[in-house]
């Protein structure tokens, strides 16, 4: 187990809903070795109650305290991944300090989901279970290969000097 945990921003635009899903996933199935945050290019200004709902009707996990934030909050904190789950937020990514590995992780929005209560709520269920599949496959990943990646961006990103 890694002694610093790896810290990872999961980003959206809204943050009311995928983000914060994979937030909330990822600090528990992570056990320490990460450290996650969620955040939107445009907050909602509230937690989609579908999103607590999934979390715990599907996880355990009790959500209560999520609340949609800016990634303005972040601009300063080095993070060591940073992943977008939605094709706009990672258009409009900003550059983050200290290199981060980027990770793409597009699900559809299942708050922009049309339907009755159930056909919404089984929308919630498959992004949730799609985010959970990738995060069980990050988690999965050694240390020293999540290192590598660190390493493999920062060399990608650092011109050669003689």
């Amino acid at each position: 187990m890694s002694a610093v945990p790896f810290k990872v921003l999961i980003l959206c635009t809204g943050n009311s809903a995928r983000s914060i899903i994979g937030e909330y996933l990822l600090n528990p199935k992570g056990k320490g070795r990460f450290e996650a945050f969620s955040a939107g290019a445009g907050p909602a200004g509230a937690v989609n109650p579908l999103a607590l709902w999934v979390l715990k009707d599907r996880y355990g996990i009790d959500a209560s305290g999520a609340r949609s934030k800016s990634w303005d909050e972040f601009r300063d904190v080095k993070f060591d991944f940073v992943i977008t789950v939605c094709d706009s937020a990672r258009e409009a990514c900003p550059v983050w300090p200290g290199q981060p590995v980027l990770a793409h992780w597009g699900s559809p929005d299942p708050a922009a989901f049309e339907g009755a209560d159930k056909e919404r709520r089984w929308m919630f269920v498959q992004v949730a279970s799609q985010i959970a599949r990738r995060i069980d496959l990050l988690c999965a990943l050694p240390d020293h290969e999540l290192r590598k990646l660190q390493i493999e961006r920062i060399a990608a990103q650092t011109p050669f000097r003689t």
